[in-house]
């Protein structure tokens, strides 16, 4: 959940995780930021970067819609139809 109405500033300290090192981010922190599972982390300038991951296939579905229109999606190999096809294969 976004709260664009509160702005949370803290200063915290690194800390040993088994051979890595990492922070703890406060609960407000995550919630200020819209971040409820996994993250991306990137670093820009001397800075790192947490956001939010991106979903995956995130606008598939307007690209897909845009390949019907070109034409785009059709089959690029011939079908080819064997007995187990005819005599195995179930939709249900």
């Amino acid at each position: 959940m976004y709260l664009p109405e509160f702005e949370v500033n803290l200063k915290t300290k690194i800390i040993q995780i088994g051979n890595s090192q990492g922070i703890r981010l406060a609960k407000p922190i995550l919630e200020q930021a819209g971040i409820t599972d996994d993250i991306e982390l990137r670093v820009e300038d001397g800075q790192i970067i947490i956001q939010a991951a991106n979903r995956q296939r995130l606008g598939w579905d307007i690209m897909f819609r845009g390949m019907a229109l070109r034409g785009d999606d059709a089959m690029r190999d011939p079908v080819i139809q064997t007995d187990w096809d005819e005599t195995e294969w179930s939709w249900e």
